[in-house]
């Protein structure tokens, strides 16, 4: 599996890779390092934040030392979220439906929020996420402007409330600002006028979303900003080149939702006789610092042209499976070279170990064949990857220099309970859920501790108010 990627961070910042004194030392029972499960390991955190030393063979922990026991991994990333979502779980899972019944659910629930309700929401649902074991999360952010279309006296508000979220659960962001212009491609692609549910997520033009979103500073070293474009449905081929220039110009991440839905690669074909790869590609969207998000209906060629052009694939094969979207063709995306991520996209669960399962385990069901990836293949995903693709890949493994960002998934849970030490990835990935994880640490600072958020007191209190605050 291809996870790294030559992603740029963004604010070109570089490891301290000097030998800092440490300021606080976690000591690991066991740690994945590189790959390997290595017991009795401690890590040494510096001032600022970052990994002084990684100490192998310390049997006992240092005076003084945060006891971390089971497997402690680098920090899980979570690289395709839509935090408002978090509100429809459950209530769209009564009866049956479509992808295209579940958006118009989606659109009640955005019509109601506004920066301070979607502040409350978006901190309990990242707090939801640390204590998963996420230490970094991609915001695919398109609800931009007040319902009806009106602009905030702040034109990024709602952004500047998701930031403040992140940095109030204590896990780092990338802002993904999206382009959404339309309702769909239109008859001569130029795409038809954006409905009175998605006023609040146009900027009018690809021009005017690239002045917003170059306006927009976040405060604070835990959140970068990336770009986006929502679709080819949403983004006119026309508008297409101007999203992308922004990204290349900044050396940013830049996501797209591809081929989510097979509509969607009809209405294309029908309007510019190319799939939507191919018309990502003619206009220079595709590019080694882009993500491809679900890429669920490709063709050979689709597959090809990803990989030649070094495009990185999320996988949300939750939300995938709950929308009936289908199975992407993950194995073949990655022989062709595209590093894969995951995300957990709507939120119908947030878990990065069942993601990770489920990318295996969806593909066991296609393909009536085990065995497309190995346990740490899966892990890297869900850690290494991630973090590419967000443009954070300092905190990709645990080594020295890099952020000291990591998570403890728990061995004596009765989900977890039993196997030996060297089956530590195999019963991370294929039987710990978000429950398993009893510390996460962010730049040093121990925000989950044996199974607590430290900031946000009664995360299941916060996601309660938040979410009933937003019901009609």
């Amino acid at each position: 599996m291809t996870t790294t990627r030559n992603n740029p961070t963004g604010d070109g910042a570089a490891p301290d890779t000097g030998a800092a004194p440490a300021e606080k030392v976690y000591w690991c029972e066991l740690a994945w390092l590189n790959g390997t499960v290595e017991p009795h390991v401690a890590l040494e955190v510096t001032a600022q934040g970052r990994l002084g030393a990684v100490r192998r063979d310390v049997e006992a922990p240092p005076t003084g030392a945060a006891v971390l026991r089971g497997l402690t991994l680098p920090g899980l990333a979570n690289a395709h979220s839509h935090a408002f979502h978090r509100a429809l779980r459950s209530t769209v899972q009564v009866g049956s439906g479509t992808f295209w019944t579940w958006r118009d659910a989606m659109y009640q629930t955005a019509s109601r929020l506004t920066p301070d309700t979607y502040y409350t929401l978006a901190r309990a649902v990242y707090a939801e996420m640390a204590l998963a074991g996420i230490t970094c999360v991609g915001e695919f952010h398109y609800l931009h402007h007040a319902p009806g279309g009106a602009r905030y006296d702040d034109p990024n508000a709602m952004s500047h409330a998701l930031v403040a979220a992140a940095a109030d659960a204590g896990i780092r962001i990338t802002l993904l600002d999206t382009a959404y212009l339309s309702s769909g491609i239109g008859p001569k692609g130029r795409g038809e006028p954006p409905n009175r549910q998605q006023l609040r997520f146009s900027d009018g033009s690809a021009e005017t979303w690239a002045e917003r979103a170059t306006a927009f500073r976040p405060e604070g070293a835990h959140a970068r900003v990336g770009a986006a474009v929502h679709s080819v449905r949403a983004v006119p081929a026309r508008e297409l080149g101007t999203v992308a220039q922004w990204a290349e110009e900044r050396g940013a991440p830049l996501h797209v939702h591809l081929s989510e839905q097979t509509a969607e690669n009809e209405a294309c074909e029908s309007v510019h006789g190319m799939t939507p790869t191919a018309l990502l590609a003619e206009h220079g969207v595709l590019t080694p610092r882009t993500v491809a998000v679900h890429a669920t209906h490709l063709t050979d060629d689709d597959i090809r042209q990803v990989g030649r052009t070094g495009t990185g694939v999320c996988m949300c094969p939750t939300t995938e499976r709950d929308l009936a979207d289908g199975i992407g063709p993950a194995p073949a995306l990655d022989r062709a070279g595209a590093a894969l991520s995951l995300g957990s996209d709507s939120h119908a669960v947030i878990d990065m170990f069942e993601e990770a399962r489920a990318l295996e385990l969806d593909e066991r069901l296609a393909s009536r064949t085990r065995g497309h990836w190995t346990a740490g293949q899966l892990l890297r995903a869900a850690t290494e990857g991630g973090q590419a693709a967000l443009g954070w890949p300092e905190a990709s493994r645990l080594e020295t220099g890099a952020l000291a960002d990591f998570t403890t998934v728990a061995l004596d849970s009765v989900r977890t309970a039993g196997p030996v030490a060297r089956l530590a990835e195999e019963t991370a990935v294929f039987a710990a859920t978000a429950a398993d994880v009893r510390h996460t640490v962010v730049a040093g600072r121990h925000v989950v501790r044996d199974g607590a958020h430290t900031l946000v007191d009664s995360v299941p209190h916060a996601l309660t108010e938040a979410i009933g605050a937003l019901r009609p």
